[in-house]
């Protein structure tokens, strides 16, 4: 993609009204731009982003032997109310009657909705277990949206839920999500920590969040430096509950959480299912869901600079940056277009920055929007026949041959993490 053919809208300075540092960056890289509190547009390279963490979620789920569906986000109030939680939400949830009366919950989760379906079609052993999961916007009106994209009215949520025909069950599909939570987290290059949780609104008597370390987080997480015990600070104290020893507190936010819910749902809808001997028993279930838009500002906070933003070579928006440094220069124009040309034919996603800009306000945009290689066309290089590539991560510069370009590019990316 050409810079000029896309819309990447760059600022020089913070914004006043932005704390956490991905918000910040996200808004100065051009990721996204605020609608109204707690409500934003995802520009293209924002976008990119989010297909990449989707990607990521996407395999590994099928992997793990789940299939994919798409649910209403537009919601009945009375199966909100079967199960109480229309008043727990209370004013957090967004209802509103319509024409003929009528009144809807935009949904903020899914037990409900997939709960009934489950009712609908599970009727035998035979149909058990299932595995289901989406990747939807929900919606909650958040008396204070914090910190950009970490809380907001409007957000994008895998929810995945199990349906067993026993604990025993559960226990394994529960197992089978953690296990490919762990490996989406790690692929997204994320340091986290997996805690034990309260079920909270939920409800079930198990259930498990991955945090990671973060100042602009809302939560508390409890670490005992002795045995390792890890907790969220509603189940855990100042002590540790398994040794005793003083615990370490730190903010966090949450990116993902997995409940064993048993039966709080499927006995409020009546999902029952045959056994081999006829008789009736309920479905037991279990839900899991992970913040989609969370894993961009968490990758951030993890992972920048005074510069900028930092990505992986899984999430980055492109691999490659193609930078020419003066387009009014026939011979660096034609050059860096055969360049561009080549490595799009080799299957590499390139930003060609073909602007007619100053060669610091391109290198300063080069580092503010974080993808991992960089290859510079100067006129004084390529009177050497040669180009720079820069390593985003460590600044680290190398001057290579033209002809050598497409295969130092390809070796390179191969060997980031």
């Amino acid at each position: 993609m050409r810079w000029t053919q896309t819309l990447i809208p760059t600022l020089r300075e913070d914004p006043k009204d932005a704390e956490a540092v991905s918000h910040k960056l996200m808004l100065r890289a051009g990721l996204i731009r605020k609608l109204s509190a707690g409500i934003y547009t995802y520009l293209p390279l924002g976008m990119r982003i989010l297909e990449k963490v989707v990607s990521i979620i996407r395999e590994e789920m099928f992997r793990a032997g789940a299939d994919c569906l798409l649910m209403p986000a537009l919601h009945p109030a009375e199966i909100w109310k079967r199960t109480g939680r229309y008043e727990t939400l209370g004013a957090d949830k967004f209802a509103f009657k319509n024409r003929t009366d009528q009144e809807y919950v935009l949904g903020p989760t899914h037990e409900e909705v997939i709960t009934e379906l489950a009712g609908a079609y599970i009727k035998s052993y035979k149909d058990l277990p299932k595995i289901l999961f989406q990747i939807q916007t929900k919606f909650r009106d958040e008396l204070r949206p914090r910190f950009g994209i970490i809380r907001t009215k409007e957000f994008i949520m895998k929810d995945a839920y199990s349906f067993d025909r026993d604990e025993k069950g559960l226990d394994q599909s529960y197992q089978k999500m953690f296990e490919a939570y762990k490996k989406i987290f790690t692929r997204c290059g994320m340091s986290f920590e997996i805690v034990s949780a309260d079920p909270g609104l939920m409800g079930g008597k198990v259930s498990q969040e991955f945090m990671v370390e973060s100042k602009f987080g809302e939560d508390v997480m409890i670490q005992c430096p002795k045995c390792g015990y890890t907790a969220s600070q509603e189940v855990a104290g100042d002590l540790c509950p398994q040794c005793r020893s003083k615990v370490r507190k730190s903010t966090a936010m949450e990116i993902g959480h997995v409940f064993k819910l048993g039966t709080r749902y499927t006995k409020v809808f009546g999902v029952e299912y045959s056994d081999e001997k006829g008789e009736k028993r309920t479905v037991i279930m279990g839900c899991y869901g992970i913040g989609v838009n969370r894993i961009l500002a968490a990758h951030i906070e993890e992972h920048h600079d005074t510069k900028g933003m930092i990505w992986s070579k899984a999430l980055a928006p492109y691999q490659v940056l193609l930078l020419n440094l003066n387009q009014s220069d026939s011979a660096s124009v034609q050059i860096a277009d055969k360049i561009y040309e080549s490595l799009i034919a080799s299957g590499l996603e390139v930003l060609y920055d073909d602007r007619d800009e100053r060669a610091g306000v391109k290198f300063n945009d080069a580092d503010l929007i974080g993808i991992p290689l960089q290859i510079i066309v100067s006129e004084r290089n390529l009177k050497d026949g040669k180009l720079e590539i820069v390593k985003r991560a460590d600044k680290k510069t190398e001057r290579i041959d033209l002809a050598e370009v497409s295969k130092f590019i390809s070796e390179t990316l191969s060997g980031l993490s």
